[in-house]
């Protein structure tokens, strides 16, 4: 073990903020009181050393309060998506030679500075996300567990002889490295949009990469308060280069260019589908195939057996289908009961999601807003859609308030072949399936074309062992929700149309950002 790394402390899970403890509570609102005052500014793109500002603006508004400018975004056209290609190329020559233990460093620094400024972060999320309070805080502790475990990771590559050492051939020296791919494309999404957006970028630029950081039209301030993190602790100017823009525009442009080794997506099945295919075709001048790496989505949920914790399992369900209004990949959005103690979780779930009050994500209500006028319309589409579909217990159509703010809903007696049992509607809409026996009910669970994250309650350890093997998701819980992934204990990522399967947050995700190289030198 060398010396640097003897000198670095055990990865450990940033830990979640107590709001119920006055100090806490007051330190949020003083943080939402000063970042309400940076709201609304000129925001420019960041090429390299540059700051370009453009007449063409991306405009982020607050999905609670849609009279409130978040921020005014300059937009990249294809021309500046190329200037931010060749000056990422540049930068990409000497930022690989730099040593990953150097490398690491400017994530510990960056880490440490946000975990200072954790409430900043989480207040410009509160408003240009709608998350409440809890959720917008567990997005910035991941975001720090992102940087915080990557920087190791790296650490521990550059090790690999050391750690895991190849079989000795006399008269051989024979090594293992990791060394970067090249220039990427990072396009995170809205809904995680500094935890990911974070974790997409410092596992590229960690691994010796260059970026082209194109954050989600909907959250671009929240990832500019990023790259403006990464500025200040000195990343080199071009590592990252920030430059917001449109899919169809400068999206596409940069995922068919000759030089664009490799890209990070994660979003929605349909874009991810076209990413994948516009990869895939070979440009003129292209020398490599390129590399994706893609998070998509899923259809998710929890199955409830006739031996489990009913109250449990019901929390477990409103708590999956609802933080957040839903708007996680890993949301719960189906649940399949054995018919024994259906009508028990069903009015265990009507009586708990009654509970819940929508309100502004300011004041920390349970509910907040969807993130714009878009995902308004089709949600709102997918319930009517869902009276025909099952019967109507919980919400069912628009809540009060200035901004995009949707009733919890649920639908009980759904077919297992329904659309809203089988469409993604990313939004607080739950549907609730009878099942006739535990393998009736993880048969209706797997029969989608997604395979992200579930969730399996029961008592009986044969059925766990059963349900272990037979749930076909890449992350399956036990007697617990199905949301709320942490970075080094529940590596991320999921089967079929949910994406690569790329397990963010363990020790394999970086070997996707990297090329392994052997070398044997007779002695």
């Amino acid at each position: 073990m060398t010396t640097q790394t003897k000198n670095i402390a055990p990865y450990a899970i940033e830990p979640f903020t107590d709001f119920s403890l006055p100090e806490n509570k007051k330190a949020m609102e003083d943080a939402l009181a000063k970042v309400k005052t940076l709201l609304g500014r000129d925001i420019p793109l960041h090429i390299g050393s540059d700051k370009i500002t453009t007449e063409d603006r991306i405009v982020s508004i607050n999905p609670g309060n849609v009279d409130e400018v978040i921020g005014s975004v300059s937009k990249a056209s294809q021309e500046l998506a190329e200037k931010a290609m060749q000056t990422a190329l540049t930068a990409f020559e000497s930022w690989k030679k730099v040593s990953p233990a150097e490398r690491a460093e400017y994530l510990f620094k960056a880490a440490d500075l946000m975990r200072q400024r954790k409430h900043e972060f989480s207040a410009m999320m509160i408003y240009e996300a709608g998350k409440n309070w809890p959720e917008a805080d567990a997005d910035t502790a991941e975001a720090i567990d992102f940087m915080e475990y990557y920087a190791r990771e790296m650490i521990r590559l550059s090790e690999t002889n050391e750690h895991r050492p190849l079989t000795k051939v006399p008269g051989e020296d024979n090594k293992l490295s990791y060394i970067p791919l090249g220039v990427g494309v990072v396009i995170p999404p809205w809904n995680f949009p500094l935890a990911i957006c974070v974790g997409m970028t410092t596992a590229a630029v960690v691994s010796g990469n260059t970026v082209l950081l194109k954050p989600a039209s909907v959250t671009p301030v929240i990832a500019h308060m990023f790259v403006e993190l990464m500025e200040e602790v000195g990343l080199p100017a071009g590592v990252i280069n920030f430059i917001p823009g449109s899919g169809a525009e400068v999206g596409d442009y940069l995922t068919t260019h000759p030089k664009t080794r490799f890209i990070s997506f994660t979003g929605s099945k349909e874009v991810g589908l076209r990413i994948n295919r516009l990869a895939a075709e070979t440009a003129p001048g292209q020398i490599w195939i390129k590399r994706l790496v893609a998070e998509m989505g899923g259809k998710d949920g929890i199955v409830v057996d006739e031996t489990a914790d009913l109250e449990a399992a019901a929390t477990a369900i409103v708590a999956s289908a609802f933080g957040f209004q839903g708007q996680k990949c890993s949301a719960g959005s189906r649940a399949f009961v054995v018919e024994s103690v259906y009508d028990q979780v069903v009015t265990l779930v009507e009586e708990k999601t009654k509970k819940l009050v929508v309100g502004p994500q300011e004041q920390n209500f349970a509910i907040g807003p969807v993130s714009d006028k878009n995902a308004y319309a089709k949600i709102l589409e997918y319930i009517e859609i869902g009276k025909g579909e099952g019967r109507l217990i919980a919400g069912g159509g628009k809540a009060e308030g200035n901004g995009y703010y949707i009733q919890p809903t649920v639908f009980a007696d759904v077919d297992g072949r329904a659309r809203i049992m089988q469409e993604e509607i990313f939004g607080p809409v739950l549907a609730i399936g009878k099942a006739k026996d535990y393998k009736h009910a993880i048969e209706l669970f797997n029969d989608t074309e997604y395979g992200l994250t579930g969730a399996f309650f029961s008592r009986d350890e044969d059925r766990i062992s059963y349900a272990l093997e037979e749930i076909h998701v890449g992350n399956l819980y036990i007697n617990r929700k199905c949301t709320g992934a942490l970075v080094g204990a529940h590596p991320f990522g999921g089967f079929n149309m949910s994406g690569t399967d790329s397990k963010a947050g363990g020790h394999d995700y970086l070997l996707l950002f990297t090329q392994a190289k052997m070398t044997s030198r007779k002695l």
